[in-house]
């Protein structure tokens, strides 16, 4: 793979006031000469590295763009290799010209991801310091930001380093115990291997409960509103929006399709979506949106179920709050300005602790206590600041489940004072689990998963 150079266009299509073509491998000098002829100087080789320089990009006599290049050695770089970069016009004619020359003297196009995998592989990041690249890429608050610069930074790794290696000092002194045991050492006991195994258990354990609120905080929070037509449904996501984004009428099957938007609460990023108003209906458009509605709900993280206070609950709305109150929920009462009919006694009754706010979406009430709420939910009570260790992915959460499993059977086993051979196996799974987090002992196929992900040019 490292004989290989790769080339790939780093910034994304469409008009802009730039655009990068990227190379890296050890042809990247040599390709760069090729393409590139500066404006004072015979050759790019007669600069120093990591200097920019003006000039031309040409193909024969024909001249393609005016550019400014640069050629960084290898190792201080971003994939640790030799790169070239060449700055040429925003848009989709010169950038995929000057990739064409590229590919056409030796470089081959680059695999989404590549240039990270690249930095990961030659050891200038670990796995989950790349992941925190698309993160830093794809965030949408400040707050997402902050997380992800703080896993690029190796704040995430320190946590698990530090887990991997009390558990690698341990495995050392049992080892030791397994094969001297007529030696003159300190001779381990049951009682410290179980102190060390809980300690270990219980960093794993706070690393866990960041999951929740890293994922969300990465991919943001996928919120539903749903209710009967005409409860206020439309109105509520314009008045977050803070913009007239969905239609709004006093008349009932309005929104009939799924309308989707992202917004910023405090720092939390909402994948929020506006559905059709969940009623029988005979009109096949808005009994589609219906359907859709119903499907978008089964995968949300947190549904808001808006009932209108100026009418008695009817058994379409105790379906939904059947449906509803298995789920991470909030109950919106809307329209409380007007002579309130609900039953708010059968709804707590229904819901049990589900939050139940009272809103008045036109006269901009209650808005404020429902992202209180929600900024309760995503963060369990606890904010995180800068320099916690949030675990952010999927594949993050798995492997540290499976860690904890592995050092929860180890801790079992010392309790039953079995044998160290079989205390050290389960410990043994535990490290190695963990090192799956920071790509230490992880297979090809899951780090091409990781990578695959990414976009094309990083």
């Amino acid at each position: 793979m490292f004989d290989e150079t790769i080339a790939a266009i780093s910034t994304a299509p469409g008009e802009a006031g730039i655009g990068i073509v990227r190379i890296s491998g050890p042809k990247a000098l040599d390709i760069l000469d090729a393409l590139f002829k500066p404006k004072r100087r015979d050759s790019i080789r007669e600069y120093a590295p990591r200097k920019m320089v003006y000039g031309h990009v040409s193909d024969g006599d024909e001249r393609i763009d005016e550019v400014l290049a640069v050629y960084m050695k290898g190792p201080g770089t971003y994939t640790a290799e030799d790169v070239a970069e060449i700055d040429c016009h925003g848009g989709l004619v010169p950038s995929r010209k000057i990739l064409e020359m590229a590919l056409k003297s030796g470089a081959r196009l680059a695999e989404r991801g590549e240039f990270t995998k690249r930095a990961f592989l030659n050891g200038r990041l670990d796995l989950a310091q790349a992941e925190a690249v698309m993160g830093l890429i794809g965030a949408k608050t400040d707050k997402s930001y902050d997380i992800a610069l703080d896993q690029l930074e190796g704040g995430l790794s320190k946590k698990v380093k530090a887990v991997r290696n009390e558990l690698l000092s341990l495995l050392a002194q049992i080892e030791v115990s397994i094969d001297y045991p007529e030696e003159d050492i300190e001779e381990i006991t049951y009682e410290k291997i179980l102190e060390n195994e809980v300690s270990a258990k219980e960093a794993m354990i706070d690393l866990l409960k960041t999951a929740g609120t890293g994922k969300i905080m990465r991919d943001g929070l996928q919120t539903v509103i749903i209710g009967k037509p005409n409860v206020g449904k439309s109105s509520l996501m314009n008045a977050l929006l803070q913009e007239a984004r969905a239609i709004v009428t006093n008349i009932p099957g309005t929104t009939r399709d799924i309308i989707e938007e992202h917004l910023n609460i405090r720092g939390i990023p909402l994948k929020i979506v506006d559905t059709a108003g969940i009623r029988e209906t005979e009109d096949m458009i808005e009994k589609m949106g219906v359907e859709r509605s119903k499907a978008f709900f089964n995968k949300a993280d947190l549904v808001i179920l808006v009932l209108d206070a100026g009418e008695a609950l009817r058994e379409e709305d105790r379906e939904m709050m059947e449906y509803v109150k298995a789920r991470k929920s909030i109950v919106l009462i809307n329209k409380t300005d007007l002579e309130v009919r609900i039953d708010e006694k059968e709804i707590s009754k229904i819901m049990g602790d589900k939050a139940i706010i009272r809103t008045s979406v036109l006269k901009g009430s209650g808005l404020e206590q429902l992202e209180d709420k929600i900024v309760e939910m995503v963060y369990s009570g606890e904010i995180f600041q800068r320099g916690d260790a949030l675990v952010t992915s999927a594949r993050q959460k798995n492997a540290l489940e499976r860690a904890l499993s592995s050092i929860n059977e180890a801790i079992e086993t010392t309790k039953k004072k079995m044998p160290y051979d079989f205390i050290e196996i389960d410990i043994k799974n535990s490290y190695a689990f963990l090192g799956e987090i920071i790509g230490e002992t992880v297979g090809d196929d899951i780090i091409d998963k990781v990578f695959s992900d990414f976009c094309l040019g990083k």
